[in-house]
């Protein structure tokens, strides 16, 4: 088992590939607080999780609200003795809006839950690695996070801040055992769809001159994969850096 009675933090794992990552997690051995704003969907995570002889605590978490974030974070402590895998995954979309047509309230929304959110667990989580003298933490970011056509203004910067945030933080942790590192995912098949409102006429016009190159959709299971290589002592010289997985979409420009 390659997180044989380590700890991990899955954000958004009620569905999609946060689930696929705590399933997988779990399976590798790791204890998992399935941690999500959708408590019922978290529980029955947790619950398929533990009837496959895993172990697994699911928390209803807001990551828009920092004292949910350090509540997740202390409970991880206090019912499992520490954390060893921080996995930010949460996040919702924008409507494809750009720059011309972004409302304040929806760019603070997103930022909060994509970038803020991130921040936040870090900031709660790397005292605690630290003190260990080691600790994983794994990102979502998007190919959106380096590209400017996957989606709309606000969730592009989001992402790009993500990918910033994260190489700054492999860096200035690198000698002291941490290691921080990023997924950016292309189309895969989740329900992220449903945080999409009012969607941008214009804006989706524009980025369909991208979306019609995407080689295929993904799957959450193969995203899982990759987090739990980014987990495992498999990555182990991987530090600050961002897996594009993307079934060769973003290779073509």
């Amino acid at each position: 088992m390659k997180l044989h009675e380590q700890v991990a933090i899955v954000t958004g794992a009620a569905s999609g590939m946060g689930k696929a990552i705590a399933e997988l997690y779990a399976k590798e051995g790791a204890k998992v607080i399935v941690a999500d704003l959708n408590l019922e969907g978290a529980q029955q995570v947790a619950q398929g999780i533990v009837a496959q002889g895993g172990t697994a605590k699911a928390l209803q978490v807001n990551v828009a609200k920092l004292e949910d974030i350090e509540g997740m974070i202390d409970t991880a402590v206090r019912e499992y003795g520490t954390l060893d895998i921080l996995v930010n995954n949460a996040g919702i979309m924008d409507g494809f809006e750009p720059a011309g047509d972004i409302a304040d309230e929806r760019w603070d929304l997103i930022f909060d839950i994509n970038t803020k959110s991130v921040m936040r667990a870090m900031r709660k989580a790397i005292p605690i690695f630290l003190e260990k003298g080691k600790g994983v933490i794994v990102n979502t970011a998007s190919t959106g996070g380096y590209n400017g056509a996957h989606a709309g203004a606000t969730y592009t910067a989001s992402k790009h801040a993500v990918v910033g945030l994260t190489k700054n933080t492999g860096f200035m942790y690198a000698q002291k055992g941490i290691r921080c590192n990023a997924i950016a995912p292309g189309a895969v098949m989740t329900n992220i769809q449903s945080s999409m409102k009012n969607m941008n006429e214009f804006g989706i016009s524009r980025s369909q001159l991208s979306q019609g190159l995407i080689p295929r959709a993904g799957s959450p299971e193969e995203i899982a994969k990759v987090a739990l290589f980014l987990a495992s002592d498999d990555s182990s010289f991987l530090n600050g850096t961002v897996v594009t997985a993307d079934a060769g979409w973003t290779s073509a420009f």
